[in-house]
């Protein structure tokens, strides 16, 4: 990952966390491990550890044709922030604004769920469905999840879940220990 897809991970993350210590993680730079295609992050004042990763396919359609739109970065997100008992915080950001009211289906290989969406970001709906998609993603192969911009645009992002279970227990560890 480049350098400003670093940045903007860690501020991305952040926000998520609506905590006021984004201006001191925008600039990380501290990626401590990749796991096939997850990555690992790691940073202090506060403790915050993070695994990501971007999607392998991106198809946006509207009127059922695929178009061409443009989209800042997509990422999924599992963040670990004992400060804040953040132990395993599941989120999506596609990378526009979702459509007011808007959903993001999440389909882990046969299971399925669903996100609710604020902004640009996007988190399973309570805070207790978390271990299960977690749960999913580690015996899954590849996440889908699909979404509706406020512009109306459709878009499927398809994430890998290789090295996912890895990179998940690698930022648990170095945040709870």
């Amino acid at each position: 990952m480049g350098s400003k897809l670093v940045r903007v991970i860690a501020g991305l993350c952040m926000a998520g966390m609506a905590t006021t210590a984004i201006a001191q993680q925008a600039d990380s730079t501290n990626r401590v491990s990749v796991n096939t295609d997850w990555s690992v992050f790691v940073d202090d004042d506060p403790t915050e550890c993070w695994s990501v990763a971007t999607p392998d396919e991106t198809v946006n359609t509207r009127g059922g044709r695929v178009v061409s739109v443009r989209r800042s970065d997509i990422l999924l997100f599992i963040v670990f922030r004992p400060s804040e008992d953040a132990n395993g915080q599941v989120s999506f950001t596609g990378g526009y604004p979702f459509a007011a009211g808007s959903t993001v289906n999440v389909r882990i290989d046969d299971q399925e769920f669903e996100f609710i969406t604020d902004g640009e970001w996007a988190w399973p709906s309570t805070k207790g469905q978390e271990p299960n998609v977690i749960a999913a993603m580690k015996r899954g192969t590849e996440a889908v999840l699909t979404a509706r911009s406020e512009r109306g645009t459709q878009t499927k992002d398809t994430f890998s879940l290789l090295g996912f279970t890895a990179a998940l227990e690698d930022a648990e560890t170095r945040c709870t220990n």
